[in-house]
């Protein structure tokens, strides 16, 4: 009895464009070139993975997804190809990337494959443009009741196996061992490290050095350690997705942004940080508002709220309002919007102080609070100008708030600032601004300041007339980055790939 199409593998397939008998010969060359001469692989057995569902033995998954992960440009796994784990018959698609929420021992499994296959990638000058973003209404609904459920890791539970089955990490990696409390205390010492150089530079120069630590940490947790060490342990992988996901997204890698957010999400609820976890899923939002999506952004942004829990921190809780009412901001709800950053003034001043931030929360500061306000209101101005002056007010406080090494930050308020001035018909003070961006924005790796750089570019045209604001444009033109290249593989082109209008 067969168990019927393999309609993940016939999608990716079609996708790549290979013929079977290609497919074939493709997977006993790579099958040599990891160690594994002895294969042989046909046209007829290629052809029985796809129309049946036969589950190939391994190595052949692996092949497979290293094949695929090349061709495609993006981060392809043995789930995405829906095939299921040793012990999983009848469940192949289920539990993977793309299926939400994964079971709790899932998780690490994921992480580690997944960012192993983006090192592969990234290895090859490749960048993920060949998958789509899933909506924010599909991630609410999948993970809704999941993500208020008591976390997966019960405190106290005895483990008679030091590890998980090891058929749960499918992608070869170095050889495991229980950690202790200074070893963790390193790895979180490195996400600072890491944060401090993203709010820096941005998140192109180090985000391969984040995977790599992070696909590091995966390994680690495919062991039970006591469980004090474990939750520290999800806590670390948490805030590396995060950090892994902030700088995918900083660079232009949207889809796979949006996984590294999901994956932080699920580690965080692991650890028992439910705050952690709807903190992740607001970056998710933020992604949204950036590429367009605002409706997107507002589902997630009621996941994010819910999943927080009544533990979460009023500084936290005013830095998801600001995200709300950026996306409330760019449907031109401009009362929502006021009434949204209002609800975070007043949760940001009533926190005492008294708990300590998180370190992941270290970083919004009431610079950032006012740099927020300034983006929302500038967003807005787009629908209603008189909003303009309320952008640049804000923009100018959270400039003169803004601390050393936080570079990126501030091209934002100056973009935020000319953008205000711009739209509020004050030329010469948009003209300085912007001059004030450019001055930093090539030393910094973000592509997100480069789409900035445009939407402001784009409302400089009504002043082309202007010799100063001329040669200001042609300025910018110079400082934008050539168009990238279009992915490699047949069949990329077009299959979800996210493109922006500035």
């Amino acid at each position: 009895m067969t168990k019927g199409p393999n309609t993940r593998l016939a999608d990716l397939f079609g996708l790549a464009g290979w013929s079977k008998g290609e497919l074939a010969r493709l997977v006993n060359r790579q099958a040599a070139a990891m160690g594994h001469p002895q294969l042989a692989t046909d046209t007829s057995r290629v052809r029985r993975w796809i129309d049946t569902g036969e589950s190939p033995r391994d190595p052949v998954p692996k092949v497979l997804a290293a094949l695929f992960t090349e061709r495609l440009g993006r981060v392809v796994t043995t789930e995405d190809l829906g095939f299921s784990k040793p012990g999983q018959a009848g469940k192949r698609q289920r539990s993977g990337p793309d299926e939400l929420p994964w079971v709790p021992e899932r998780t690490a499994a994921v992480l580690t494959e997944f960012t192993g296959m983006d090192l592969m990638l990234n290895r090859r000058g490749l960048m993920g443009a060949g998958a789509a973003l899933t909506a924010g209404s599909a991630l609410s609904s999948a993970m809704y009741d999941w993500l208020q459920a008591d976390p997966a890791l019960v405190t106290g539970a005895s483990h008679t196996d030091n590890v998980f089955p090891m058929d749960q990490v499918s992608l070869d990696r170095y050889e495991a061992a229980p950690v202790g409390a200074q070893e963790i205390e390193a790895l979180e010492r490195s996400v600072e490290v890491f944060r401090a150089w993203d709010a820096a530079r941005g998140g192109g120069l180090q985000r391969k050095a984040v995977v790599g630590q992070l696909n590091e940490v995966g390994g680690m947790l495919a062991y039970h350690h006591p469980d004090h060490l474990q939750r520290r342990l999800w806590g670390v992988a948490a805030n590396l997705a995060v950090l892994a996901g902030w700088m995918s997204h900083d660079v232009g890698m949207e889809p796979t942004a949006q996984k590294y957010f999901v994956i932080a999400a699920h580690a965080a609820r692991e650890g028992g940080d439910r705050p952690r976890a709807g903190e992740a899923l607001s970056r998710a939002a933020r992604q949204m508002v950036h590429l367009g999506r605002p409706d997107d952004a507002l589902d997630l942004m009621k996941l994010a709220h819910a999943g927080s829990g009544d533990e979460t921190l009023p500084r936290t809780r005013a830095m998801l309002h600001t995200i709300e009412a950026w996306a409330q901001a760019s449907m031109g709800r401009g009362q929502a919007m006021r009434r949204t950053l209002g609800e975070a003034e007043e949760l940001f001043a009533s926190d005492k102080g008294d708990v300590p931030p998180p370190s992941w929360m270290q970083m919004f500061d009431e610079a950032d609070l006012h740099g927020m306000q300034a983006l929302a209101f500038r967003t807005l101005a787009e629908h209603d100008p008189s909003a303009a002056k309320n952008a640049e007010q804000h923009a100018k406080r959270a400039l003169d708030l803004r601390v050393k090494g936080r570079q990126r930050s501030k091209i934002f308020d100056y973009l935020s600032l000319a953008s205000a001035c711009f739209i509020g018909n004050d030329p010469e003070q948009a003209d300085r601004y912007a001059r004030l961006a450019l001055m930093s924005i090539g030393e910094n790796s973000s592509h997100r300041t480069w789409d900035r750089l445009r939407e402001m570019y784009r409302l400089t045209g009504q002043y082309a007339g202007y010799a100063r604001i001329e040669d200001l444009r042609e300025q910018i033109q110079r400082a934008l980055p050539k168009a990238p290249r279009p992915a490699r593989g047949k069949g990329v082109k077009g299959a979800g790939a996210i493109t922006r209008s500035v």
